[in-house]
């Protein structure tokens, strides 16, 4: 079991850039590379017997595409994941800002 984990980690620490960034589409004389950020993480374990496990999974956000017409090149972000990724971390600092105001009050 242990040999399989480790395969299948070495496969994944391949993908590196191909997992992040797509192939380039062309839609009438617009050329599109999709971009995410992905990442994965596998495990895997024997006791004293011999019984092992494993386990995986993986993750990806989609964050946009490079637009290219003619000679302009230009990031258009994804702004469903861009929401999705804001308004937790506005609503965390706004209430990590909050306390640190409360503390330095007393």
């Amino acid at each position: 079991m242990p040999n399989f984990v480790l395969d299948l980690g070495k496969q994944v620490a391949n993908f590196g850039v191909k997992a992040s960034y797509g192939e380039p589409h062309d839609l009438d004389g617009v050329t599109v590379i999709p971009v995410a950020i992905a990442w994965a993480g596998f495990g895997g374990g024997s006791d004293t017997e011999g019984n092992g496990g494993g386990g995986g999974g993986g993750y990806s956000v989609p964050v946009g595409a490079y637009v290219r017409r003619g000679d302009d090149l230009r990031f258009e972000p994804n702004l469903v994941s861009l929401l999705a990724v804001a308004i937790p971390l506005v609503f965390v600092s706004g209430r990590a800002l909050s306390r640190v105001i409360r503390a330095l009050k007393k």
